[in-house]
């Protein structure tokens, strides 16, 4: 647990400028991962779920949520786009995966990077996943509408519309809309969502996730 509340803690770095935080914070991650690799060996054609850390946290359920398609969870907390994009190779291409899951956003825009360079930094993953393999399927979920970060919804929104624009350029990229149902009608938060910091989701909101984005991948998946 102590581990875990220091990975947290690493979601409030911020950005330089307009630029992104130094990625080469997560070689020590990183490198754990690939020793799970080593002991685990071959799972092409799996699908890779990554990003922050409300993919990370779903570790407990995520593989029950999705069964039967065989999942690699490959969640860091405190991640942001960048940081997928500068260890992409570790964490997603080397596995030859089916599909990729994708949750970032969330920490790139409370980190201060501007919206235009959170949106290419989207661009520049999904063309290097796509590069690799153009038959990878790749699905970008929306930010959530956390309540901690409610004063940072204007510019999250025009990240998940950048979104949707980047799914509408290729078959292959889908956008997942979790924020819809995770707001009231009237635009507000539902705090049952979320844990006592407001940011992290309770199990009700990962009980939204699994209705939202395991039926919407595992439609999509049978019909590969």
């Amino acid at each position: 647990m102590k581990n875990l509340l220091v990975l947290l803690l690493i979601v409030s770095l911020p950005a330089v400028g307009n630029e992104y935080p130094d990625s080469s914070r997560w070689l020590y991650t990183v490198a754990g991962f690939q020793l799970e690799d080593e002991v685990v060996g071959d799972r092409a054609g799996q699908i890779i779920a990554t990003g922050s850390s409300s993919m990370r946290l779903w570790d407990h359920s995520i593989h029950r949520d999705f069964a039967p398609l065989p999942m690699m969870s490959r969640g860091f907390c405190g991640s942001n786009m960048n940081d997928l994009l500068v260890h992409l190779d570790v964490i997603v291409l080397k596995h030859k995966p089916g599909a990729v899951i994708i949750y970032e956003g969330d920490n790139d825009i409370a980190q201060g990077v501007p919206v235009t360079v959170v949106l290419e930094t989207f661009e520049d993953v999904v063309l290097r996943i796509l590069d690799d393999n153009p038959k990878t399927r790749i699905y970008l979920i929306s930010v959530k509408p956390s309540i901690a970060r409610e004063s940072l919804w204007a510019e999250m929104t025009e990240v998940n519309q950048g979104m949707q624009a980047i799914s509408k350029s290729n078959k292959n990229v889908f956008y997942v809309d979790v924020a819809t149902p995770m707001l009231n009608p009237d635009g507000s938060r539902k705090p049952d969502l979320y844990v006592s910091d407001g940011l992290h989701m309770s199990q009700a909101g990962y009980d939204i996730w699994r209705e939202v984005v395991v039926s919407f991948v595992k439609r999509h998946e049978a019909v590969q």
